[in-house]
């Protein structure tokens, strides 16, 4: 059976315990891999590969750094398919949706901080009458710990190394254990394209062990974590103290506000998407949708008979709209929370059910699940599900509509459904949340800022503002006669 082994400085080696994880797949819930369980010897080792690449890769041409990252982001592309495969195998998800969305996605955050880092600039303020000069230098960190999950595999694990070894940074990375198998095999496409041994080391295990390791260790000064937002509250509280630089990217539990004078037929084909896209486990899926009351009834008829159409499958089939949940813990969670919002007086309008699949009984299956909701303070709409779950409750206007959209914890992304231009202005800069897709939805510009307000987290990633995470700014003074 396949050992999923680290990545470090340079090459592949088993844990330093010789402990191993089953990694099951969510298709059949076999297990089919097992994964290196590290601990703090682990990471240790690949802190210091990561120190002793550091001077050398920080010192390293921006050109360099840059033809390195394209080759990086070229063999993915031209391994689209066998990371597809790898990817739909070990998340659940369709491979259609791996090879259209996660795979090149991952290609383009290499490629897209391969040329990012060719434009960031320096600053400089001339201090008139005083005779001096200020500029400003974006110094790389020195070694980073990047930690992702596990609905995106590849798409966000490279989401944060790309722009961390872009600025000159050396970085002790860190997969979900739930979804290990994409970042396993990046260590080859690293080694094939040329990147420096030690500049990415690639260490499996649990969040407790290896990712608590990451956190604490006294000379890794920046985290940048995405996953859910108890998690990113421990890691705070761990690496706070310590001063280090924290990108947390936490949960979500985003509105959907949908006026009558929305272009009725894209509102409804994307809000199916926003719904149960990669069987809802996104953070930025539009969980809880609300609908001005004179089209809610409209609304919730044709909502209901379009999802009852969603088919269930096997990843590999070609015709699902939606393959397994990630794990059985997982499955079970959500399961859990369908069955909390019906004792709590909720409805469900559709769905609910595990499905079974046929040669694939064992696999994480649920049928996409619509419910009704009359309270917006209710469990089901207050905590993230993150599965394809979603809920549906009307509005009188547009005060009712903000409050609804605003009164939960978090603060990720929204998605707002008008014609009225002034409504667009006056909802946007009101909603409570750090992406506001207006008419779309999952449309992303990689220039753009991501990341939410409230307990949705902590700075923002994407475009310039990675880099500038990945970066510490030093001011030079010189005056002059």
């Amino acid at each position: 059976m396949l050992q999923i082994t680290n990545y470090i400085n340079g090459i592949f080696e088993a844990p330093v315990n010789d402990q191993w994880l089953d990694n099951y797949d969510p298709s059949n819930g076999n297990v089919y891999s097992h994964i290196s369980n590290s601990d703090a010897k682990d990471i240790e080792n690949a802190y210091n590969a990561a120190k002793a690449a550091y001077p050398s890769w920080s010192q390293t041409t921006l050109d360099e750094r840059s033809k390195i990252m394209l080759r990086i982001a070229t063999l993915i592309e031209e391994n689209l398919d066998m990371l597809a495969e790898a990817e739909s195998k070990d998340n659940g998800k369709p491979l259609w949706l791996a090879k259209a969305v996660d795979i090149p996605r991952a290609s383009s955050n290499f490629r897209f901080f391969a040329n990012a880092i060719t434009q960031f600039a320096s600053e400089a303020h001339e201090s008139v009458g005083m005779g001096a000069m200020n500029f400003t230098l974006r110094q790389p960190i020195g070694v980073v710990g990047c930690i992702s999950p596990w609905n995106l595999p590849l798409y966000l694990f490279t989401w944060k190394i790309a722009p961390a070894i872009a600025a000159g940074n050396t970085v002790v990375a860190k997969p979900s254990e739930v979804t290990p198998m994409t970042a396993f095999l990046l260590g080859n496409i690293c080694t094939e394209a040329g990147l420096p041994k030690g500049v990415l080391n690639i260490v499996h295990g649990t969040g407790p062990s290896a990712g608590q390791a990451i956190i604490e260790h006294p000379d890794i000064k920046a985290i940048s974590f995405t996953g859910g937002t108890a998690t990113g509250a421990h890691i705070a509280r761990t690496a706070a103290p310590m001063f280090k630089k924290l990108s947390l990217e936490l949960g979500g539990k985003n509105p959907n506000l949908i006026f009558a004078d929305c272009d009725y037929e894209n509102m409804m084909t994307t809000t199916l998407r926003s719904s149960f896209a990669n069987q809802g486990q996104i953070c930025l899926c539009g969980s809880r949708i609300f609908v001005e009351r004179s089209l809610y009834d409209k609304f919730k008829e044709d909502f209901v008979a379009r999802v009852k159409k969603l088919v269930v499958g096997h990843p590999s089939d070609n015709n699902v709209n939606l393959g397994a949940l990630v794990s059985k813990p997982h499955l079970e969670k959500v399961v859990s929370y369908i069955e909390m919002a019906q004792e709590e007086g909720a409805t469900v309008l559709t769905g609910g059910n595990q499905v079974t699949v046929g040669g694939y009984e064992g696999g994480y299956y649920l049928e996409p699940t619509v419910i009704e909701v009359t309270d917006d303070k209710c469990r089901i709409n207050q905590e993230e599900v993150f599965g394809p779950v979603v809920t549906i409750m009307p509005f009188d206007d547009e005060v009712d509509a903000l409050a609804k959209a605003n009164g939960v914890r978090y603060g990720l992304s929204a998605t707002l459904w008008t014609s009225d231009l002034n409504r667009t202005m006056r909802v946007s800069k009101a909603l409570e949340a750090g992406i506001v897709w207006v008419n779309t939805w999952l449309m992303r510009d990689l220039r753009t800022p991501f990341g939410g307000v409230k307990n949705s987290g902590v700075g923002r990633e994407g475009g310039f503002e990675a880099l500038r995470f990945f970066t510490e700014p030093k001011n030079v003074c010189i005056k002059y006669e």
